[in-house]
């Protein structure tokens, strides 16, 4: 079961902010993208958070880790929650809106909900996480279109990669919970950020050339939010909300984002989205609220 407690109004205006932060990051990325790679794009983002953060966990004091287990699972986390993810919805970018990636990205609670029943024994797939997920599942045939079960085309390619990315993080969700428990939220995440720099250093290197190049100042603070702000920041204001408002309450924050995508992608970059898609988001937050059951609550006690 979720972790569910009441919100307070600090821990609101904390959700929301997470939500800003996040829901803005989709466009820094794609301004980011007009002047660099995918992958350069990736290499910052993971190399000036993983800074951020340990130069945090070197002020706080914090041993590093003796276990080979423990860097085993940073290497993990790199890879299932920065280098896959963050590179198919970099690239998903390049080919459909802004607010659409967002749209998909809020699957990810969704495919969480299956990948840790499926490996953790004490999370099972209950009734309303099945009914949840088939909703989910629905608002994703929506917006791709049943059309792409007989014929594929660039946006139905970038649409699977973006989903590939969401079920990536469902992945790294299950891999934490086995690898990296009971370390504390900034090393751990320092620790994934640095082995996803090390990924990406030499393979974006070796395939889209040196990532230290000259860029504009719009892409260049673009880069610095999303990998300062969204990335670094949002990480421990993640990890500060779970702790005071718990992981049923922190599961909006999935509904905040893509409205504030979908505003900035349509005010700033021009887009427009099918009537589908905003059907298949309604789809995928009712399937979250259906999982997260405090929408029946009041029902189920009368």
């Amino acid at each position: 079961m979720m972790q569910q407690r009441s919100m307070s109004n600090a821990a609101w205006g904390q959700l929301i902010l997470l939500g800003l932060i996040w829901g803005g990051s989709f466009f820094s990325i794609a301004l980011a993208l007009r002047e660099v790679g995918v992958l350069t794009s990736v290499t910052h983002r993971v190399g000036w958070a993983a800074l951020v953060l340990w130069g945090l966990v070197i002020l706080r004091g914090h041993a590093l880790p003796r276990s080979a287990r423990v860097w085993i699972g940073f290497a993990g986390m790199g890879l299932l929650n920065n280098v896959i993810p963050f590179t198919l919805m970099a690239w998903g970018q390049t080919q459909i809106e802004t607010g659409l990636v967002s749209i998909l990205n809020a699957t990810t609670a969704i495919f969480g909900v299956l990948v840790a029943a499926a490996f953790l024994r004490d999370e099972r797939v209950t009734r309303s996480k099945a009914m949840g997920a088939l909703l989910g599942l629905a608002g994703v045939a929506t917006i791709m279109g049943w059309q792409a079960l007989t014929g594929f085309d660039p946006r139905n390619l970038a649409q699977l990669a973006v989903l590939a990315g969401t079920l990536s993080y469902a992945f790294a969700g299950t891999w934490a919970r086995i690898m990296l428990k009971g370390l504390p939220p900034e090393l751990a995440a320092a620790g994934m950020l640095g082995a996803s720099f090390l990924i990406m250093l030499p393979l974006g290197w070796a395939i889209e050339g040196s990532p230290f190049v000259a860029v504009s100042f719009t892409a260049g603070a673009a880069i610095a939010y999303y990998a300062i702000v969204a990335t670094a920041g949002a990480y421990l204001l993640y990890y500060r909300i779970l702790d005071i408002a718990g992981s049923g309450n922190l599961l909006l924050v999935t509904l905040i984002i893509p409205a504030v995508a979908i505003v900035l992608g349509a005010v700033f970059l021009g887009e427009s989205l099918p009537a589908r898609a905003f059907a298949g988001l309604g789809l995928i937050a009712l399937g979250l609220a259906v999982i997260d059951g405090r929408l029946f609550k009041p029902f189920a006690n009368r």
